[in-house]
């Protein structure tokens, strides 16, 4: 059991498995070019120890104490990146999610048909994976798209929107 001082990064280094941290490393050097990354350098000193304490990473060189902090903050964000991707085909809610983001992204660039198309997939994923809020937010934010832009899709799309919201509040409520 972690005592209660321990790092919470260092946590997060031993809690991953081998495949997570291979996919993390490799992740990293598709990224920068590797190990001369000095986060990638706090990585694998807090991996191969068994302790850890802020001191062991002034012993890397460039590592200064001041940059300690934002180092590891740096590092626990990129693990978390690098999991997330991995974790993608495993949890349907982060595939449906990570879909979500990608429609939010192209809304954003005024592509709203590719936007609704994006979502539409998403809110297939979300019915087979059971995840009612998601599918419910997804079809909010279709009815916010239809009803902000022309975008010529189907005939009555604004009242089917309506109707599917209102199942799945039911279904959510029940």
């Amino acid at each position: 059991m972690p005592s209660q001082n321990e790092d919470a990064v260092f946590r997060l280094v031993k809690s991953l498995n081998k495949a997570e941290k291979r996919h993390f490393k490799v992740f990293v050097n598709r990224l920068s070019g590797g190990d001369e990354v000095l986060f990638m350098q706090l990585f694998n000193l807090m991996d191969k120890n068994e302790q850890y304490q802020d001191r062991d990473a002034e012993r890397i060189p460039g590592i200064k104490r001041k940059q300690i902090s934002n180092l590891k903050r740096h590092l626990q964000k990129q693990i978390l990146i690098s999991l997330r991707l991995l974790g993608t085909n495993k949890i349907p809610e982060l595939a449906v999610r990570e879909q979500m983001d990608f429609a939010r992204l192209l809304y954003g660039k005024g592509l709203y048909m590719q936007s609704l198309k994006v979502l539409d997939k998403a809110k297939q994923m979300a019915n087979e994976a059971h995840e009612d809020l998601l599918e419910l937010e997804i079809i909010e934010f279709e009815k916010i798209i239809e009803a902000r832009h022309i975008t010529r899709s189907i005939e009555n799309r604004a009242e089917e929107l309506t109707a599917q919201s209102k199942r799945r509040k039911e279904v959510i409520s029940s």
